[in-house]
Order: structure tokens, then sequence, then C-alpha cells
């Protein structure tokens, strides 16, 4: 490995104080040079094009594991630690940003909806629980609000809606694009915070049109919405952190990509064994 450092190197500083600084020979670096690449050289140059590939494709937000999980899925066999091992050498690594939270006091007001989902987050079969909330995305002409909807089942985001105002429209907006996407049964779980968009009648009427049971989390606890959280750190840290948006109108852009045409259809997902949203449904997975 300190040949193959100092042959990267070459065209910036000279060979012979490199090979001091690594305490090596400049003969047997040489000699190295003009030796045939062994056979496991040639299979880690193949294996890391792969990574690299696999890295592009995936919008640099998988890790070791989840790479490795695309590689023998797309009939590479190796090995995870040499995966991780090639990553870590070559500077591979997933895009993440440090989160921070706000705290809010809670109000002392009494819940709007009991908590009928109360965190068993494995749904057997779609449209069974649908889980939503809001959140906000910077950008130069100000904030970009955005809401989702998604089915706990497979994961995938059944709804969404961007708006300049975290009003109650935004979010209903969301919800009208979940119900004519899947056409649900009365008696689905709809679970959200306790927020006032979603407390407010111009929301709680059409659930109960849809026959749906509105559920939501306890005063200040993320957990009881841990799926959506989740969603969204993974957005903002795979995807808006490393953005730099003029406008609202671009970040729209950027999220309907994000959402549709990248996390939806090819982010894999450990929950769902390593599929993707749309491909676990696909095959009949959550029926």
């Amino acid at each position: 490995m300190k040949y193959a450092f100092i042959e990267t190197q070459r065209p910036i500083h000279r060979i012979e104080r490199l090979c001091m600084a690594l305490d090596v020979s400049r003969s047997g670096y040489y000699a190295w040079r003009t030796r045939p690449e062994s056979r496991r050289a040639q299979e880690n140059r193949a294996l890391l094009a792969r990574i690299r590939a696999v890295h592009t494709e995936a919008r640099e937000a998988y890790g070791a594991v989840k790479t490795w999980r695309m590689l023998r899925a797309q009939g590479v066999s190796c090995d995870r630690h040499r995966v991780a091992r090639l990553r870590r050498i070559h500077g591979i690594e997933a895009r993440r940003m440090r989160r921070f939270r706000a705290a809010y006091q809670a109000r002392n007001s009494a819940p709007p909806a009991p908590n009928w989902l109360n965190r068993p987050f494995e749904v057997p079969a779609l449209n069974r629980v649908w889980a939503g909330d809001s959140t906000f995305i910077s950008t130069r002409r100000g904030w970009l609000y955005l809401a989702v909807l998604l089915d706990l089942c497979s994961r995938r985001v059944i709804g969404w809606a961007m708006s300049e105002r975290p009003d109650g429209q935004l979010v209903r907006d969301a919800l009208t694009m979940a119900v004519a996407h899947r056409s649900p049964s009365p008696g689905l779980i709809h679970h959200s915070d306790q927020g006032i968009q979603y407390a407010s009648g111009i929301y709680q009427s059409p659930l109960q049109s849809h026959g749906m049971r509105p559920s939501m989390s306890r005063k200040g606890d993320c957990y009881d919405n841990a799926v959506v959280e989740s969603f969204f750190s993974t957005l903002k840290n795979e995807w808006v952190f490393h953005q730099n948006f003029l406008d609202r109108d671009q970040a729209r852009a950027a999220l309907f990509d994000y959402i549709e045409l990248f996390y939806n259809r090819q982010r894999c997902h450990a929950a769902l064994n390593y599929q993707s949203p749309v491909a676990y449904e696909g095959r009949g997975d959550g029926a």
C-alpha cells in the first residue's frame, strides 16, 4: 500500500522524499512499478470501480453494509469487510451532517386523538397505517415547507405537498395525493403529531369522510412518530444539507427528484430486506 500511495503522489512530490517519509527504498518502489499486478490487486481495482459506481448511483447515501448488499444484488461476489476496507482506504464515505433539534414546550391541552399506533412500526400490509409530518427547507428566498405521508408497511412516501406556508392546506394536499393514489378502505389508522395543522377541522374532516382513525403521538415525544422523523433525517442528511437552493422552485424540483426518483424507487431500506419501497410493494410483500 505504501508503494501505491507513492504512485498516486508522484506527480505532486519528489519520489525521494516520499520514499524517505514512508521508510521504503527507491529501488523497492521502482521494482514494484515494473512488477506485474497481482491477481488480488486486479480484483481490488475492479471491485473498487463497482463500489464507486454504487456510491454514485446511491447519491453517496450508503455506508459499507448497504453498498455490499447492492453489490451482492448485482451478482458481485465479495466480502463485506473487504468492501468496507476499500471504501475506507479510498475515502469513500456516506454524506452526513451533524443534526440538531430545537426543543419546544408542549401545550397543556387535551390530546386531540388517542395514540392508536403506540409505536409498533412493523405493519403487515399496505394501507393499514399511514404516518405524516411536516418540516421546513431553507432557500435563499425563504422557507419551503414540506408535508409527507408514509405507508408504514413499505415506508413509501405516498403523499407529499410543498408550500410557502405551514398551514392546514399544506398537510391536506399531501393527504389528498395519498388518497388519490391508494383509495384506502375505511379503518386505516392515520398517525401524526399533535400539531395544529393535523388537529384542525380542515384536516380532520377528510379523515372522517374517508373512514380513517386519527392517531396522535404523545406530547413532545418524537419517537412516537419515529419512521417519519427518520425519513426527514435521511432526506436532510443525504440531500438537503448538501444543497444551496437559490429559491423555492429549485428546492421543489430537488425534493421531487429525491422523493419520487430516488427514495421511493431506488434507495434500499434495511427494514425492507434491502429493497426499495416500490420494489417491496411490487413483489407483493405488503399485500
